[in-house]
């Protein structure tokens, strides 16, 4: 690890000029950057310690909906009574993200912006333009199983990790961001990861300097909420694929449905393809079948993760099934 300076910020906005000189980082719990500096992979020459900033509430909004603080833990989120009562897909996302002990420990904004766990990433002998743009991907061609199977390029086919990205993109989260100049915007979290396009290195919408200060939650959405995660195992593995719904039936038909996927894609993957398909249609094993076929439609595997389109159509199935069943 190489040497670095650190200080600990009490206040958003000095926190936010801090950061914006060269080689400075945010750091919270540390739960990712720390495992990336020690593998050179993060190389900051100054540490802005964010953790203690009064940013762990998680506030009721006029309009029904909550404000998550950045700085809130993950396991303070998943054991709300007002996140499980009214948006348990998020909790339901969380528990199955990580082991008790992490989650006392990640925060929001850290959750979101951690990086992939794409082996090739990792290992500073190979060849990832993630890690250093232009020298190739060395996933393509090589050990694929996670990766991407949509939206992916010829530059990167890395899959982002989180569990508790995909529930907020099913439920139309917005992310709420400060800057140096004091100026506050909230971007759609669905807006706010890029595809990998020509730069996979630059993976949000994150301006130099601008911290995730809370994420706003609408109100919630009609229907029963579930979260699916297919790993290979059970202890806490980052997901082959996962799904995010919401479907709200009456009498055997699907009024409305939201769908988001984790494990398939560079960022969590909303399909409004498939949300386009179940609307209006009955609560059927065939209709579920079309929106799988309309969500991958446009799925491309890389040999060894092949596999993945079928398992994210048939996990898909599995999940609206049991969410318009319990609806």
């Amino acid at each position: 690890m190489r040497p670095f300076t650190y200080e600990r910020s009490t206040d958003a906005q000095a926190a936010v000029a801090a950061v914006s000189r060269s080689g400075a980082k945010f750091i919270s719990g540390g739960t990712n950057l720390l495992d990336l500096m020690k593998l050179g992979i993060e190389r900051p020459s100054h540490l802005v310690d964010i953790s203690r900033l009064p940013l762990r509430d998680i506030e009721e909004l006029p309009d029904g909906g909550l404000r998550i603080g950045a700085q809130a833990a993950n396991s303070d989120v998943a054991a709300d009574a007002r996140v499980r009562t009214r948006y348990p897909v998020l909790s339901q996302a969380l528990v199955s993200g990580a082991s008790g002990q992490l989650r006392n420990k990640a925060s929001t904004g850290g959750n979101l912006l951690q990086r992939t766990r794409c082996p090739y990433f990792y290992d500073t002998a190979a060849d990832c333009n993630k890690r250093n743009p232009g020298t190739g991907c060395s996933a393509i061609g090589g050990f694929n199983r996670i990766h991407a199977i949509l939206g992916a390029g010829d530059s990167c086919i890395a899959t982002h990790p989180s569990d508790m990205a995909v529930a907020m993109s099913a439920l139309d989260a917005e992310i709420e961001l400060l800057d140096a100049d004091a100026s506050v915007r909230r971007v759609a979290i669905t807006d706010f990861y890029r595809l990998p396009g020509d730069t996979p290195d630059i993976e949000t919408v994150l301006r130099t300097g601008e911290m995730i200060t809370g994420v706003i939650l609408p109100p919630p959405p009609p229907g029963r909420q579930l979260y699916r995660k297919v790993r290979d195992r059970a202890s806490y593995e980052f997901a082959l694929v996962s799904v995010a719904a919401v479907v709200a039936a009456d009498q055997g038909t699907i009024r409305a449905a939201r769908v988001a996927f984790g494990g398939v894609a560079h960022k969590p993957w909303r399909s409004l393809e498939a949300e386009a398909v179940l609307a209006g249609r009955p609560a059927t094993s065939a209709t579920y079948r079309d929106a799988a076929e309309a969500a991958l439609r446009d799925a491309v595997g890389q040999g060894d993760n092949d596999f993945k389109i079928e398992l994210a159509k048939r996990t898909l199935c599995r999940t609206l099934a049991q969410a318009a069943r319990s609806s």
